[in-house]
């Protein structure tokens, strides 16, 4: 008898002891009483986070569309406001979300807000600056809460969604996510590598109330009419903010684009009369466009994955005989897989009713 519960004994102990390194993989309780994990993010940090999260806050806009497309009901606000045509698009419950402020640009957090909401995890995403983790510690002091950033551009956004996917347990949604990202990105630029640099068609990107705003080549808000297009908006100090580079009459007038494409709100609507602007020979030949918009532009602001579908209406609007599309059927994928809608044919004209 003695010999049996001895050999119980011993089994209960090495069980104990086989546990033990199991359950220190997991992580240690934060003050909250949640496992967590070590996370290193695109900026070299390493975050103690919770293991298994399910309150998230954007960092700012871009950070918010990403996050919004895998992960909508981990959201625990908004950066700002919906657009009031968003109701078209945008689930209501999401409509109602509160809105947190932002920590860049428009710097209106607001911290009763964000206290209120009990995020688990503040995420940053977007292109990566020298002060990037600076930025970051600076948000995770002020505010007391695990903030983290995941570096994505338009090449390498799959990667974010990957990560993201790990991140939240939601694999599979990001990895559906990460595929569309890489075949719009890598079907493009082997197209455009195809047609090549000098085969490209000469465009400028005008917007603000007088169109004498122009996103300029090399600029981060460019990357898709860089990509696309010979942008012929060639300034010296290129400027990384959404309203771009403010330039003179004179000097539109003087590229004199084949193409030009004003972004929603610009004076689309108006040029062809204008004294001046009908002296642009994009003009002329009616070869000028509006971005669609809805819930986003299409080519940006915030530059997110909102872009896709830009590069695909751009592609498609430039080089018909290279790019096949039904943008109908591309635009019904998009706002299916990015904001969970089901777009109809009477929402599809509205939105490229300038477009095409």
């Amino acid at each position: 008898m003695k010999r049996r519960l001895s050999i119980i004994l011993l089994t209960l102990i090495l069980i104990m002891a086989l546990l033990v390194p199991l359950a220190g993989c997991q992580g240690k309780p934060n003050q909250q009483g949640e496992k967590t994990i070590k996370f290193v993010d695109s900026a070299g940090r390493e975050v103690e986070l919770p293991q298994k999260i399910e309150r998230v806050a954007p960092s700012g806009a871009l950070s918010q569309i990403v996050l919004f497309s895998l992960a909508p009901d981990k959201l625990v606000g908004l950066t700002g406001k919906w657009t009031n045509d968003a109701e078209l698009y945008i689930d209501k419950k999401y409509l109602e979300l509160p809105v947190l402020g932002q920590f860049y640009a428009t710097g209106d957090l607001n911290l009763e807000v964000l206290a209120a909401a009990k995020p688990q995890v503040i995420i940053d995403i977007g292109e990566k600056k020298a002060t990037t983790v600076e930025d970051m510690d600076k948000i995770m002091n002020q505010v007391g809460i695990p903030t983290i950033f995941i570096e994505a551009t338009t090449e390498t956004m799959p990667d974010a969604y990957e990560k993201l996917g790990e991140l939240l347990g939601m694999k599979k949604e990001a990895k559906e996510l990460s595929a569309y990202c890489k075949e719009i990105y890598s079907e493009t630029k082997k197209t455009m590598e195809a047609i090549g640099e000098d085969k490209k068609a000469k465009v400028l990107y005008c917007l603000g109330v007088s169109g004498q705003n122009i996103i300029a080549k090399g600029s981060f808000h460019g990357e898709i009419i860089d990509l696309l297009t010979n942008n012929v908006g060639v300034v010296e100090n290129v400027s990384g903010k959404g309203n771009g580079n403010e330039v003179s009459m004179e000097q539109i007038l003087q590229w004199n684009p084949d193409y030009i494409i004003f972004a929603p709100g610009s004076i689309y609507a108006t040029v062809k009369d204008d004294a001046v602007w009908k002296n642009l020979k994009a003009v002329q030949n009616g070869n000028y466009y509006e971005v669609p918009f809805g819930p986003y532009n299409w080519l940006g602001f915030p530059p997110s994955v909102n872009r896709y579908m830009g590069m695909i209406w751009l592609s498609e609007l430039l080089y018909p005989e290279q790019f096949d599309y039904d943008l109908f059927q591309e635009a019904k994928r998009h706002y299916r897989l990015f904001y969970h809608c089901e777009l109809t044919k009477e929402m599809y004209d509205a939105l490229v009713k300038n477009a095409l």
